[in-house]
Order: C-alpha cells, then sequence, then structure tokens
C-alpha cells in the first residue's frame, strides 16, 4: 500500500506530512516508556528489519493481485503501540530513500495510512480482545491474527478518506473505497496469518519479549481452609548470565531470518501489483503518478545497479536493506532509551550517599 509521488495533491500531502511528523513525535514520548530493558532498543531495532523483510514477500491474493505484511499489528504487539509507529516509520523511510518505494512527498500519507493507522487500529482491537478472553498463549495469538485482519482494510478506508480529499484523479469515491476494502480485506487474512504465526512462535519460546504477552501467566492460586489465595511471590533473583545469553540468541535467531527471508525467499515472491497499484491500474488513480525522486539510486525497486543476475541483485538488495534498517532502527531506539531517565546519575549518587 506504498503510496507514490502524484496520487495525493501537493496541500493534503503536506497536510498528512503535519500529521505523521506529530504521530511520530507523541511515539518518541510514548516509546520512553516502552524502551524501558537494555534489551528493548536493540529488539525493537531487529523488530523493525524483519518487517521490512517480509513486507518484500508479496504473496498471490485474487487473480493478478498480490498482497504484502503492513506490519502495524505485528510490531503493535511484539514491541507496544508507540514503538511500534516508530518502527514502520523507519521502515517507510528506509524504502522511500534507499529503494524508491512510496513517495517522498507521500511520506506523511504512508506513515499516517501504513504506520499510524494500523497500529492504532490493531492495538485497541488486540487489547479489547484480550480483556475478554482468557490469559492464555493461544488467545493472545488469536487475538493478534484478528488485530492484524481488521488492520489492513482500515488502513485501505483510511487511505480512501485521504484520496477523497485530496486525490489527483476524478474517480468516485465509492468505487475506491469498494475495490480497496475487497482487496485489502484478503491481504488482511495473509497479514493476520504471518501476525498470529510470528507472535505466537515468539511467545512459545520467549513470552517475557512479546509488549502485548505482558502478565500472561495467571497468578497461582492456594486453597487454605477452603478459600482460593495468591500464592506467595518466588524471591526474586538476580539476572544470569544465561538470561542475557538468551536475548543474544533471540535477537540473532531473528536477524538470521530476517536475512533469509530477504536475501532468498524474496526472489519467490509474487510479481503481481499489490491491492494498492491493481486498483490505481484499474480505475485510473495513476494517471498522474511521478517519477520517484529516489529512482536513480543504487538500490531501485530492490536491486542491485550493475549487478545483471536478478536473483543475486534482488538478494543482497535485500540484505542490504535488513542491515541498514535494523542498524538505523536500533540506533534510533537506542537514542529514545537514553532520553529516557537522564537523572539516573544524581539517583545513583543519591543512593550512595
Amino acid at each position: 500500500m506504498h503510496v507514490p509521488d502524484g496520487f495525493i495533491n501537493a496541500p493534503v500531502s503536506a497536510v498528512a506530512g503535519v500529521v505523521a511528523a506529530g504521530a511520530v513525535a507523541v511515539s518518541l514520548r510514548g516509546a520512553r516508556r516502552e524502551l524501558g530493558g537494555e534489551r528493548a532498543a536493540p529488539l525493537a531495532g531487529l523488530v523493525a528489519a524483519f518487517i521490512f523483510a517480509v513486507q518484500m514477500l508479496n504473496f498471490p491474493v485474487a487473480a493478478g493481485t498480490s498482497g504484502h505484511l503492513l506490519g502495524g499489528a505485528l510490531a503493535a504487539i511484539l514491541v507496544g503501540p508507540w514503538t511500534g509507529v516508530l518502527c514502520i516509520a523507519v521502515v517507510l523511510l528506509m524504502q522511500g530513500i534507499l529503494f524508491a518505494d512510496g513517495g517522498l512527498t507521500a511520506l506523511g500519507v504512508n506513515i499516517t495510512v501504513m504506520g499510524v493507522v494500523t497500529t492504532v487500529v490493531a492495538y485497541v482491537v488486540f487489547r479489547g480482545l484480550t480483556r475478554v478472553l482468557p490469559r492464555t498463549r493461544r488467545s493472545t495469538t488469536v487475538a493478534s491474527f484478528v488485530a492484524a485482519l481488521v488492520s489492513v482494510p482500515a488502513a485501505a478506508v483510511a487511505f480512501t478518506l485521504v484520496y477523497a480529499v485530496g486525490g489527483t484523479t476524478d474517480v468516485p469515491f465509492v468505487k475506491v473505497l469498494t475495490a480497496m476494502a475487497g482487496v485489502h480485506v484478503l491481504i488482511g487474512i495473509g497479514e493476520a496469518a504471518i501476525t498470529a504465526l510470528t507472535v505466537g512462535a515468539v511467545i512459545a519460546v520467549r513470552p517475557d519479549l512479546v509488549h502485548g504477552a505482558r502478565g500472561l501467566a495467571a497468578p497461582l492460586k492456594l486453597r487454605v481452609d477452603g478459600e482460593l489465595v495468591d500464592a506467595p511471590a518466588a524471591p526474586a533473583s538476580p539476572p544470569a548470565p544465561a538470561a542475557a545469553r538468551s536475548t543474544r540468541k533471540v535477537w540473532a535467531t531473528g536477524l538470521a531470518a530476517a536475512l533469509v527471508l530477504a536475501g532468498v525467499v524474496s526472489f519467490y515472491a509474487s510479481a503481481n501489483p499489490d491491492g494498492l497499484e491493481k486498483v490505481a491500474a484499474d480505475k485510473g488513480i495513476d494517471e498522474k503518478v511521478q517519477e520517484h525522486d529516489a529512482a536513480g539510486s543504487p538500490l531501485a525497486d530492490y536491486g542491485v545497479k550493475d549487478i545483471s543476475d536478478a536473483r543475486v541483485s534482488g538478494g543482497l538488495a535485500g540484505v542490504i536493506g535488513v542491515g541498514v534498517t535494523v542498524a538505523v532502527g536500533s540506533g534510533v531506539f537506542w537514542a529514545v532509551r537514553r532520553r529516557r531517565t537522564p537523572e539516573a546519575p544524581h539517583s545513583r549518587t543519591t543512593e550512595s550517599v
């Protein structure tokens, strides 16, 4: 659903840019609370890189149409809604600048539609479901499936509303809405499956690393004199070096998976246009599409310039994209985390006195 330059006029694109900038600013403040531990920043960077990689895997959804992960639901559930918005913003920025995917003047539209709308809608649905469903791993996975499924057509509706206000072509709103919502419901099924599988896999290994699974285990109950009471909490123990190694192992495994997906599996992705591209071509929305400002990038269209072998070119571009995204994302999240507790040195001094 990457909106190219020329679909939306300049005034509405500018307004969307302001909205996106405001959402990112608010998310930066909110993410400081979510990025509490030292492992949080690199894990959030990994989530951004993983989403970048999976977005390269277009899957067929209908005749002549494909879809790919948007990632808002996955990011929100894994690292929290505020950090999730930042993850998608980092991915979209890397895609727009390096790979000429998604217009630069339309970056505000893309962040608003693909980042803010999907993340907020998914997290609201996810939290609503986890409040009424049993607090189990299976229920959390089911909630992630439904949240992701709803988030994709919600983003399609959001784009249609933006197009209704600032579209550069005269296509009736109802036609665009019907076409966008219809195809993106199908894409949402793929999004839901990918999200549920990923969340379920991480919960099975390390539920403590999943933001949406916090408090998943119910407190142990003991029957005393015929009444159920909470069992005494186990004595706290200092973190063992093995825990740190385990976190690094999860990070390394996730990065390896992202590299394989982007560098190898992406070659077998569907070549059909995605949902927005297909609707735009069928309805005439793309009549005034503009060439991307980064069309001359050596990585434009997810290929490395001057490498003729398509498999090698695309795979290398994917690996570069994953590497850059994880580096930039981790750097951003590390900087956000460092601003979280500027009073820490003073606090340690006071305690030592």
